[in-house]
């Protein structure tokens, strides 16, 4: 698990890195994931090793996101004149993460008809 669990975090810093040194507008935990998705489509045994620990990461993600509402909270009243801002880009977002999440399973479940074979081999 704690070899996992670094390669999880090696790829966070590599990102991190990449964004900063090249100053791209895209944070640093979506490049090093980026990243990570090409080292296991180039290694798929690679995934075997790191999902349980994904998973159980996963499983807790819930407690990731005190830490941010607690930074939300404290830094309310400087956002409070961005309010508006701030919802409409929250709404924005939502839409867009829901759109693309619908088409991308919309042509999973088009390809997994086309194909019957990938589908039972993937049970």
């Amino acid at each position: 698990m704690i070899a996992a669990l670094a390669a999880l975090l090696t790829f966070q810093c590599l990102g991190e890195g990449v964004s900063y040194v090249f100053h791209l507008p895209v944070p640093g935990p979506v490049i090093g994931m980026l990243l990570l998705f090409g080292f296991i489509m180039l290694r798929p045994q690679a995934a075997d090793a790191i999902e349980p620990t994904a998973l159980e990461l996963l499983r807790h993600l819930s407690l990731l996101f005190v830490p941010a509402g607690v930074g939300i909270m404290v830094s309310a009243s400087r956002i409070r004149g961005d309010a508006v801002a701030v919802i409409v880009s929250i709404a924005v977002s939502t839409t867009l993460a829901i759109a693309v999440a619908a088409l991308v399973t919309r042509a999973l479940m088009r390809r997994q008809r086309r194909d019957p074979a990938t589908s039972e081999a993937a049970q």
